[in-house]
Order: structure tokens, then sequence, then C-alpha cells
């Protein structure tokens, strides 16, 4: 019966964003009084409270083991920890669209109770919302449906998650991943609506600023999870593939990215505004082109877990139609946009425009490096794979490009021309200190450094110099310091050099070993001590007891191998070492024909900088947030 209920919520949840929306298109600006847009409030806010409630109950339907549910039984099971059975729900393609659908709602539903009912925007924003909420709800229902039923063979046990997917990281990854996602459907509602009221009035740019920053840091924490996950979960030591996924993660983010930027350069000087108005469109859609990627696996992907290519171009359709609504009230609209003032060359915002060019070519970029497959798929019928190196290769000027706009845009200011000598003198030290830093790099490693790392080194230094001298001087002078734009761009430089130092310094070595066997270096012993059996309640453990003796020091490894019972599928766990400055990390391998057993022994340095560096641009929007208003 609760799956019914549940089921019937989330019907009545339609059906009352559906008669929202109708009460607002059947009704006109001066028929749109007070009582017809209460009544449309009320219909949309029961309506999110109805899918809430809907969700809960799935959610203690998955507690419960109610595997007469399908989906459930497919994706759960009754040895699961009770966090796994939660997390469950959005392993795979039904659920994770319910939650997905859940958090649109949610975001939209604050932003919606936010806003002045008296605004003339507010009809237009409960129009577009529910649109789209009505949108992918009918696609839930119709396409995706998580209730249905396989009474009366339910299984007992229940087919099990993902072995994959049976981590803590599945609890929260996801979760973060999506709000950030569906978080910018709130400029792109409101931007729809600004467009749609046609009037343009100022000031709009503050009313979404600040939801943008926290879907900004959704987004930005969700993929700094993912690539977190991937590295020690995965098996293969690193925490960036350049996959297809993690590609349509990466654009919404760098579309994020320039939004924030020129919305903060719309409300600081006036200028952009158009440009504003596209990015904050781009966003959302890049977002769901995202969504139909991930879901169509028409696109080979480790993250092949919730494929269905006949859904994934239901999802694309949608994209196609929500898209062209947006575009085309945006082409229709924006020749009557008028920015207050004209971007003055060498000013701040002048410098944010071209870092903004940089971002979109960066989107154009990983945009096809991920359709250049199934274009030459589809005319050539021959399957290619565009990897690391095209990826490096066209990042690695644009980064370098972009910290020059970086460091020249902190010490310009807004509409006023910048003074060459007087910006190349502030910027004279961190230069020296990025150039001498990089040589020094490049003269003590004892292999050859690339072109590509070089830059990447030196981009991160020279970014960090410039706040870090900056920062010194103000304080210095008792000056200003704005603390938002130095931690989040601290963080960034930090990413850059983090990531080019990992790739510098990082090295591996590939062993085979049989039990009671060593293998000696110069610089470490490393010895297969032991391999035993262990029985957990839904998978069977091999365990490799390795001792590592460096410098003197022994470490105790314990990498596993893990076959569980009802999939029968094989994973690898790993054991890491974790300092400061360098990670550990051995992985153990397939077997052999003679008895032994391979290994992938790593020294990846640097590699918890990384995410130290993610929350330190995370950490610079919520100081910008909280300054706001």
């Amino acid at each position: 019966m609760i799956p019914e209920i549940s089921h019937l919520l989330t019907i009545l949840a339609a059906g009352l964003f559906l008669f929202s929306f109708l009460v607002i298109l059947s009704s006109n600006a001066s028929s749109s009084t007070d009582s017809i847009i209460r009544l449309s409030l009320n219909c949309f806010n029961a309506a999110t409270i109805f899918l809430i409630f809907a969700f809960i109950l799935y959610v203690y339907l998955a507690v419960m083991d109610d595997f007469s549910v399908k989906y459930i039984a497919m994706h759960s099971n009754s040895d699961l920890p009770i966090f796994y059975k939660i997390s469950s729900i959005w392993s795979s393609h039904e659920g994770s669209m319910f939650l997905w659908i859940l958090f649109l709602s949610m975001w939209l539903w604050l932003f919606v109770n936010r806003l002045d009912t008296q605004s003339n925007l507010f009809r237009y924003v409960i129009f577009f919302s529910a649109m789209v909420l009505l949108f992918f709800l009918l696609f839930l229902l119709v396409t995706s449906s998580p209730f249905e039923r396989i009474l009366p063979l339910a299984p007992i046990n229940g087919g099990d998650i993902n072995p994959v997917l049976q981590d803590p990281a599945l609890v929260i990854h996801p979760p973060m991943l999506y709000l950030g996602y569906v978080g910018f459907a709130v400029p792109f509602v409101y931007i729809c609506a600004y467009l749609a009221d046609g009037e343009f009035r100022q000031g709009w740019e503050t009313i979404i600023q600040k939801w943008s920053l926290y879907a900004w840091a959704f987004l930005t924490l969700g993929i700094g999870l993912g690539s977190w996950w991937a590295y020690y979960e995965l098996g293969w030591g690193g925490y960036w593939f350049w996959d297809p996924v993690e590609n349509v993660a990466l654009m919404p983010w760098l579309a994020a990215t320039a939004f924030t930027h020129s919305i903060h350069a719309s409300t600081k000087s006036g200028v952009l505004k158009s440009w504003t108005l596209f990015l904050g469109l781009s966003v959302f859609i890049l977002s769901l082109f995202g969504a139909f990627i991930v879901r169509s696996g028409i696109i080979d992907s480790v993250h092949s877990f919730a494929n269905d290519p006949q859904r994934g171009l239901t999802l694309l359709l949608i994209t196609g139609v929500i898209a062209l609504i947006s575009f085309g009230l945006f082409s229709f609209r924006s020749t009557k946009i008028v920015n207050s003032r004209l971007v003055v060359s060498g000013s701040k915002e002048s410098f944010l425009s071209m870092n903004n060019i940089l971002m979109i070519t960066s989107i154009f970029s990983v945009f096809l490096g991920v359709i250049y497959p199934l274009i030459t798929q589809y005319f050539y019928s021959t399957k290619v794979s565009i990897g690391p190196p095209y990826y490096n290769t066209i990042f690695a000027p644009l980064i370098f490009i972009a910290a020059c706009f970086i460091a020249l845009s902190v010490e310009s200011k807004w509409q006023r021309k910048w003074k060459l000598t007087e910006t190349l003198s502030k910027l004279g030290i961190p230069i020296l200190i990025s150039c001498f830093l990089t040589f020094i790099v490049q003269s003590l490693h004892q292999y050859s450094v690339s072109l590509i790392q070089m830059i990447g080194l030196f981009s991160g230094i020279f970014i960090i110099s410039i706040y870090a001298f900056k920062l010194l001087m103000n304080s210095v002078n008792r000056e200003f310091i704005n603390w938002s734009s130095a931690v989040s761009h601290l963080g960034f430089g930090l990413l850059l050099f983090s990531i080019a130092g990992n790739s510098i310094f990082s090295y591996e070595k590939n062993l085979k070993l049989n039990v009671n066997e060593e293998y000696i270096s110069e610089e470490l012993e490393i010895s297969f001590d032991d391999l035993s059996l262990q029985d957990e309640s839904n998978h069977q453990r091999i365990i490799a007891q390795i001792n590592m003796k460096i410098h003197d020091k022994v470490i105790s490894f314990s990498p596993e191998k893990r076959k569980y019972f009802t999939r029968g599928q094989v994973t690898s766990e790993t054991d890491i070492e974790a300092t400061f400055l360098r990670d550990i990390y051995i992985n153990i391998g397939e077997q052999l024909d003679d008895g032994s057993w391979t290994f992938r022994v790593q020294f990846n340095y640097l590699i918890k900088w990384i995410w130290f560096s993610v929350l330190l641009m995370i950490l610079g929007i919520l100081i910008r947030s909280r300054a706001m208003v």
C-alpha cells in the first residue's frame, strides 16, 4: 500500500504543478490579481510538499526491504547497512531521477517563497518553475517510474547494490552533485522570467547572485568528492580520467564559474548584462545535457551505472525543448537589453570578460572531445577515444593565459583603465618568484619536465604569489582585503600547483610477487608476507599482507580483492598510507598462472592538496555569499 501512496503523491504533485502552470498561463498581467497569484503559489507549495513526502515514503520502503517494488529489489539487499539501503535509491536511473527532481523542486520552492509576491516577475517565475518541474515529473512517471511492483514473486533478499557503489561516498557524492546541477535552475527560471517580462529593470542580478554562489559551491563539492572517490575506489590511483561523464560535469562547472564572475561584474559596474543572461541559461542547459550523456549510455564510461539509451533520448528531447524556449526568449529580447556602462579597456571587468571567453573556449573544447567519438562512429563506423593528451594540450595554454588575466585583474579597478607601469611593478615580485620556483623544480627533478607541466606549475605558483603578495601589502598598508576573492583564488592557484606537482613527482611500480617473496631496490623494500580469505555477509575478501620498508620505516598495507556473492562481481580495494606531502598507494591485481599476484605501487605527491584546494575555493565563495545582504 505504501508504494501506491508514494506513487499517488508523486502523481498529485505533477497535477498540482500542471494546475499552477495553467493558472498563470490562462491569466495575463492585467488579470493577475493577488488571489490568482496566491492560488498558483499554494498549488506549487502543495506539490512540493507532496513530492517530499513521496520521497520520504520511498526511503521508508528501501529501509524496510520492500522487495515487491522492482527498483528496490534490483538495487538493494536485506544485508546492507541502513545508509547503503537509503543511498541505493540513487544508485541507478529511476531512483536517481527521483532524487534529482526532488532537489529541483526544493531549490525552486525555497526561491519562489523568498520572492516578493507583488513583484512583476513573480508570475513568470512560478510559470517557468512549474513548467520545468512538470517536464521532469512526467518523464519520471511515464518512462522511469520507480514505483513498479513485481508481486507476487518478490525476491527474498534483493539483487544488491552495485559493488563499486558500496562505499560511504555514495551517500554524499551524488546528492551534492545533484544539488549543484539543479541549483542553477534558480537563475535559469528567474532569467527566463526577466526576459519574458521585458521591462528589464535594474538590480535583477542581486536577487539571484547568492543563489548562484550556493549552487556553485555544491557543484564544486560534488565534483571534488567524485574525484576523491575515484582515487581510492577504482584502483588506478588517479583522481581525474577525462571520462565523458567527468567531462559533462566539468562543462557546467566552467559555465557556472564564468557566470558567477560575470554576474559579479554586472552588479559592480553595470556591464555584460546580455552575456550574463546567456551564461545563466547555459549553465542549466549544460547540466541537462550532462544528464542525457550520463543516462543514455551512448558513450562508454566508467560511470555506467544508470544507462538507458531510449530514456536518454527522451531526456535529450526535454533538454532541446527547454533550450529552445529559453534561448528563443533570449534571442527575441536580447536586442532590447542595454548596459548602463561600457566595458573600459584595461579595467577589472575587461579582464574578467577575457577570462570568461577562455572558459567558454574550454567548454567548447571539452564538448568537442565528448561528441567527436559519436560523430566518427555515426559517419565512419569507427570508434575513437579522446583522452588526456588532447585535454592537457588544450587546457595548458588556456590556464596560463587565464592566470595572466587573473594577475592583471587583481591590480586593476572597476571602470578605470589600468596603468601599465604601475601594474607591472606590482607584479614584478610574483613573476620573479614564479620563474625562480619553476626553474628550481625543473632543475631538481631527475627526469625531464614537460612544457605542459611547467605551464601548470608556473600558473599555480603565479596565482598564489600574486594573492599572497597582495594580502601582505594590504595588511602592511592597512588597506581593504577582499577575503572572498583572495581565499577562492588562492585555492585555484593551489589546485593548479598541486595538479602540476602531482604529475611531475608521482611515479609507480608494477610488481609481480609470490607469497613470502620480496622486492628490493635502492629506495625501498617490499615483502608479500601473507594472503588470507575472509567471508563477510555479502562478499568474500582476499587480503594481501604487504610490508614496505622505506627510509628505515616499516609500513604495513592490506589491499583487498572482494567477490560479491549476489552479483559475482570482483572489485579491488586499495590501501593508502597518507602523509602531508605524499600518499603511498597499493592495489592488488590479478593472480597469474604461476600463482603470483600483480601489484601496483604508486607514490602520489601533493594529492591531498588537490582536495584541500577545492575546499579553499568553496570557502572563498561562502565568505562572499555571507557578505551579501
